[in-house]
């Protein structure tokens, strides 16, 4: 990976209580922060709207978000 400086990176602001959740939800998991967790969940899901054909989710895999959404609190 290329050397990061500060131009290459901007501040997104969430509630505390989202940070806070997403903290104990990434514990014991290979992602060392929080950041480190919405990148990569940011990237995945810009993926899909970058090469919408390459990704096809079943029922079941949209179940499975919408579960996961539900269980953040944003559903």
């Amino acid at each position: 990976m290329g050397e990061n400086k500060p131009k290459d990176k901007a501040t997104l602001k969430i509630p505390r209580q989202l940070y806070n959740n997403l903290k104990t939800l990434i514990e014991g998991t290979g992602f060392d922060s929080v950041t480190d967790f919405v990148v990569y969940v940011l990237r995945d899901v810009a993926s899909y709207h970058i090469a919408p054909d390459q990704h096809v989710l079943s029922k079941d895999e949209v179940d499975m978000i919408r579960q996961r959404l539900r269980n953040l609190g944003y559903m």
